[in-house]
């Protein structure tokens, strides 16, 4: 059937108007990354660049060349690495336990996790737990604290719980104990809600400004975000500039986009190596049967 006049130019103008939010919305990326790749002189002649005459990696020379901000990016991958890693295990672990029908006060240890959920307890008393348990000015302060999710483990259970039992009774026949079964048998089927749980917890690690803004005094510990933010702000020049490097910094308005880029490029990165389970992953719960 052909389609009525009325509808096409519904469909067109829906189109247009489409096409403008997305174009709104991927300008100021777009931007970003170009002013990062200008050359500073042209940069200074022009301000408004649209389309670089001449591209420049002197930004990201500058930054990458910097110690302090190398630190930073250094500070982001532990925490990005073995916080997600640790935070993985506590959370397979915990919600394979309370998957188990024969565990002793499950129902216990359930509502203990929801009450989590329903109940935070504020700012200052995890910053006098932290400060009590040594941790303060330390990263092991932005890990150990947010280990686990209280929503995470329940979703990881409602996974755990579609595995069926007959997998469990044959491997116990065999001779294995539950830490083998779940190493041997519920991880390996598990790879998709872990990629989507890491994929999470490492964009949680990465992105920690908040946490490390009350717990860390020392700069040489703060991670890419916390500084990324004081260079947008200005507050970090000195900071850049403790190394005295011997070549012109660029515009800071330069710096400021590179720094932007590099925050986001990891993630951007690691996403495409974890899109084949994502989208498993991401249905983690939302079915049972």
């Amino acid at each position: 059937m052909r389609e009525h006049i009325g509808s096409r130019i519904f469909n067109a103008a829906n189109m247009a108007f489409l096409a403008l939010v997305a174009a709104v919305t991927l300008f100021p990326i777009y931007y970003v990354v170009v002013v990062s790749f200008t050359d500073p002189i042209e940069y200074l002649q022009r301000k408004l660049v649209l389309f670089p005459a001449k591209w420049s990696l002197s930004s990201y020379e500058y930054l990458l060349n910097n110690g302090s901000f190398m630190r930073s990016i250094g500070n982001s991958l532990f925490l990005a690495t073995v916080g997600t890693a640790c935070s993985l295990t506590v959370t397979a672990a915990l919600a394979y336990a309370i998957s188990r029908k024969r565990l002793a006060g499950r129902r216990m240890f359930l509502f203990l996790i929801l009450f989590t959920i329903l109940f935070n307890p504020g700012i200052i008393p995890n910053y006098l737990v932290v400060k009590e348990a040594g941790l303060l000015n330390s990263l092991w302060s932005l890990i150990i604290p947010s280990l686990s999710s209280g929503w995470f483990v329940i979703l990881m259970k409602s996974f755990f719980d579609n595995i069926p039992d007959a997998l469990e009774e044959a491997a116990t026949i065999d001779g294995c104990n539950d830490l083998a079964i779940f190493a041997r048998i519920i991880l390996p089927l598990s790879l998709p809600a872990i990629a989507a749980f890491g994929l999470f917890y490492a964009v949680m690690y990465w992105n920690m400004y908040f946490n490390a803004l009350l717990y860390l005094n020392d700069y040489e510990k703060w991670p890419i975000q916390l500084v990324l933010q004081n260079i947008i702000s200005d507050s970090a020049a000195g900071m850049l500039m403790e190394d005295r490097l011997t070549q012109q910094p660029p515009p800071s308005e330069m710096l400021k986009m590179a720094a932007v880029v590099i925050a986001v490029a990891p993630i951007l990165c690691v996403y495409p190596l974890l899109q084949k389970h994502f989208a498993k992953g991401v249905m983690v719960g939302s079915v049972k049967g």
